[in-house]
């Protein structure tokens, strides 16, 4: 009884995360920072349109695009070097604190952000960004350690529908600073701005819950390892980060059917993440939308996610993740498909758009992470969980990159969107030839009722 009521609070902690750093993700990386970002970028750029970071010419409205895709390559070399630490030494909660709050000084610093300060915002989002990309992982990793596998669902599903209300929460308060910006006596640009650094404190703020409720697992011996394994220098590190990938990706090819669930994994969820990281951009650019309306329509995605993430959780324990997942893909297909077609200056079609993605938004995110924490073999969850927030995020470089590509080329965001279509449906090929229960038990774990 004890036992369980202990891991129940760390649960109860372990939301609060996603109640922090969800901030982030939606206001400043889905909201705010690539309307402005790209504005600031503009207004630097030569008579052709151009900005020349490190002597590159660059398209002033591919430089958010970019400095994502820069970021989730970063992240890359990152998270391999954070999950061999922490699973040698136990040590996940303070480099958990340490990436929180790196992440949540650098989008406080973005008030800073101003006239044609392009590469300050630049530089300011791939810290952010790794930092917040890092500190995904190590939580996700806590999931295995903090509930049974019949909790899992209903945890993880919880948690993502934790900063689903937490993201809207501070959305409508960012509405309201920005739609009355004169009202307050502030610009439109200083609006963002504040709403940019909240996001920063928010974030920091509220990480301090899960610090104090979460607790560590150490490694074998029961004591931390020194942290001087680690070599110092960057070179050194990069080649740390690559030998540790290599390490994990050798160990995983002994569980080739967890293998194959990241790739399908890989392959669908990069079409959530370029969603989310361009929707604004492709509003405001392609679509001509003015920041208010994409302001309410990713207000309505974060209602709408919070309960679709909880009734995608029902759906799980009654059909299934698996079978539930794959019916939030064929969603997915669908409503991208249907994007590809939205008239310019429409804003009622842009929020039937984000209804069809709020509701399988969060579920499908949250489902996925429960159904990959049965594929993990016990005291390799760190590690593990590096590779999947590979696929989550430090692949997802790909689908960003294309759309700057695209604009490069062709000065047009649309022709991108179709290319979103063969991501969901190709992931749903792909994770429909995983036999789930075969995975579970060749990773040495209990097969659950369902799945």
């Amino acid at each position: 009884m004890a036992e369980a009521d202990a891991r129940r609070r760390e649960q109860r902690g372990w939301y609060w995360y996603d109640w922090a750093n969800s901030v982030y993700s939606t206001s400043v990386l889905t909201v705010f920072l690539g309307p402005y970002l790209t504005s600031v970028a503009k207004a630097a750029a030569d008579t052709h349109g151009f900005v020349h970071p490190l002597g590159v010419p660059v398209r002033a409205g591919s430089f958010f695009a970019y400095a994502v895709s820069a970021s989730l390559l970063l992240a890359v070399l990152a998270m391999p070097l954070a999950a061999a630490l922490v699973d040698r030494t136990g040590r996940k909660k303070p480099l958990l604190g340490f990436c929180a709050y790196a992440g949540a000084a650098a989008t406080t610093g973005m008030f800073f952000l101003g006239g044609e300060r392009y590469l300050l915002g630049g530089a300011l989002l791939i810290i952010a960004n790794v930092s917040f990309v890092v500190a995904m992982m190590l939580y996700n990793s806590f999931l295995p350690q903090i509930a049974e596998p019949e909790e899992r669902d209903a945890v993880s599903s919880r948690g993502w529908a934790f900063g689903y209300a937490s993201g809207a929460l501070v959305l409508v308060a960012d509405l309201a600073l920005f739609a009355g910006h004169d009202s307050f006596g502030v610009t439109e640009g200083t609006a963002v701005r504040i709403c940019l650094a909240t996001a920063g404190l928010w974030w920091g703020i509220f990480t301090v819950i899960p610090l104090r409720r979460l607790r560590d697992r150490y490694a074998a011996g029961g004591l931390p390892s020194a942290p001087t394994a680690i070599p110092a220098g960057a070179a050194s590190q990069r080649g740390r980060s690559r030998q540790q990938l290599r390490e994990t990706l050798r160990d995983m090819r002994r569980h080739p059917l967890t293998l194959s669930f990241l790739l399908a994994y890989l392959v669908y969820n990069d079409g959530v993440q370029t969603v989310i990281t361009q929707a604004s951009v492709y509003g405001s650019e392609e679509l001509r939308l003015d920041q208010t309306t994409l302001i309410v329509a990713i207000l309505l995605v974060q209602v709408l996610a919070a309960a679709g993430a909880l009734a995608m959780g029902r759906l799980a324990r009654r059909y299934g993740a698996r079978r539930t997942i794959l019916g939030s893909l064929v969603a997915w297909t669908l409503t991208i498909a249907a994007g590809y077609f939205l008239p310019a200056k429409a804003p009622g079609w842009f929020f039937a758009l984000a209804v069809g993605i709020g509701l399988v938004l969060g579920g499908s995110q949250a489902l996925s992470r429960s159904l990959f924490s049965h594929l993990i073999p016990r005291g390799k969850e760190a590690e593990y969980f590096s590779a999947y927030e590979i696929s989550d995020r430090g692949v997802s470089w790909l689908g960003p990159l294309v759309f700057g590509v695209a604009y490069q080329l062709t000065g047009s965001y649309r022709a991108a969107i179709l290319s979103l279509v063969a991501f969901f449906a190709i992931g749903f090929v792909l994770l429909a030839r995983v036999p789930m229960r075969r995975a579970i038990a060749e990773a040495g774990n209990p097969v659950p009722d369902r799945i």
